[in-house]
C-alpha cells in the first residue's frame, strides 16, 4: 500500500511541473530556459538543505552523478521548450506515448519478463490516454515542438531508467540537481536565452523546481527500485490525466465525460499492472 500511495504522489507532483510550467511559460510568457534554469535552482536549494539537514554533503559523490545529470538536463531544456508552442494535450500525448514505447523498447532489449498482464494493463491504459488527448477537428503539429518534446522523453526516460539502481534516492537527486544547473544554463545560454518575463513566471518555476520537482523526483527514485521498467512506464501514463484535471481546477477548463472515462480506463490499466505484486508481497 506504501508503494501506491507514494507512487501516485511522485505522479501528482510530475503532473504539477506540467500545469506549473504552462502557467509560466505559456500564461506569463517566461523564457522556457530561464524557467528551467530556476527551476533546476530551486529543486537544488531544496535538495541540498534536506541532505545536509540529515548531517551529509550534498556534494559527495558528484562523479557518479553525471549521467543522471545530462538526463535530467535533456528533459527541463526539451520540456520547456516545447511547451512553447504545443497545446497541453498534444504536448502530453507525444511525451508520455513515446515514453513507454521507449521503456518498453529497453525492457524488452534488457530481456525483461513482459508479464500477460501488464501487456494488458499497457493496452488498457494507452487507449485511455488516446480517448482523453486524441485532437479533434484539424490540429497542426509543430514539428520544433514535436521535436524539443521527443528530447525531453529520451531525457526523461534515461533518468527513470537510472533511478532503478538509487540505493540514496534524497542525495542522489540532490546530485543530479547540483550537476544538472551548470549543463541547463551551458545548454540555455547556446541556444540563446530570452526576456525574463513577469515574476509570476519566475515564482511557479520556483515553486516547480523546489515542490514539484525536487521533493517529487526524490520520492520517485524511491520507490523506482521497487518497480520494473513496466511498471514504471504504465504508472507515469497517469500524468496526463491527473494535469488535465489540475487544469480544470486551476485554469477553469472544462470537465467531460470523455475525460471521466479516460482517466479511469488509464487508472484501471495501471491498477492491472501493479496491484499482482503488490497483493503478492503481502500474502
Amino acid at each position: 500500500m506504501r508503494l501506491i500511495i507514494f507512487t501516485s504522489l511522485a505522479m501528482v507532483a510530475f503532473a504539477a511541473n506540467s500545469v506549473l510550467n504552462r502557467l509560466g511559460v505559456g500564461h506569463f510568457g517566461t523564457d522556457p530556459f530561464v524557467f528551467a534554469v530556476v527551476r533546476v535552482c530551486a529543486g537544488a536549494g531544496v535538495l541540498c538543505v534536506l541532505v545536509s539537514s540529515r548531517g551529509q554533503s550534498p556534494f559527495a559523490h558528484l562523479s557518479a552523478r553525471w549521467a543522471g545529470a545530462l538526463a535530467l538536463a535533456t528533459y527541463m531544456l526539451g520540456f520547456s521548450w516545447a511547451y512553447q508552442s504545443l497545446g497541453a494535450g498534444l504536448g502530453a500525448l507525444i511525451l508520455f506515448g513515446s515514453l513507454q514505447i521507449m521503456m518498453f523498447g529497453w525492457a524488452v532489449c534488457r530481456w525483461q519478463s513482459v508479464r500477460a498482464l501488464q501487456w494488458v494493463g499497457m493496452t488498457i491504459a494507452m487507449a485511455g490516454l488516446i480517448i482523453l488527448l486524441w485532437p479533434s477537428g484539424t490540429v497542426v503539429v509543430p514539428i520544433g515542438g514535436t521535436i524539443a518534446m521527443l528530447i525531453a522523453t529520451v531525457g526523461w526516460a534515461a533518468y527513470t531508467i537510472l533511478g532503478q539502481g538509487a540505493r540514496d534516492p534524497l542525495a542522489q537527486t540532490a546530485g543530479n540537481f547540483i550537476l544538472c544547473l551548470p549543463l541547463v544554463v551551458i545548454g540555455g545560454a547556446c541556444i540563446g536565452f530570452g526576456p525574463i518575463g513577469g515574476w509570476a513566471g519566475i515564482v511557479y518555476a520556483i515553486l516547480a523546481g523546489g515542490v514539484t520537482s525536487g521533493l517529487g523526483y526524490a520520492l520517485w527514485y524511491r520507490v523506482l527500485p521497487q518497480l520494473t521498467t513496466i511498471q514504471a512506464a504504465l504508472a507515469q501514463l497517469s500524468v496526463p490525466v491527473i494535469a488535465v484535471l489540475g487544469g480544470a481546477l486551476l485554469l477553469s477548463e472544462p470537465v467531460t465525460m470523455q475525460m471521466m472515462a479516460a482517466a479511469a480506463l488509464v487508472l484501471g490499466g495501471i491498477g492491472v499492472s501493479i496491484l499482482p505484486k503488490v497483493l503478492a508481497r503481502h500474502r
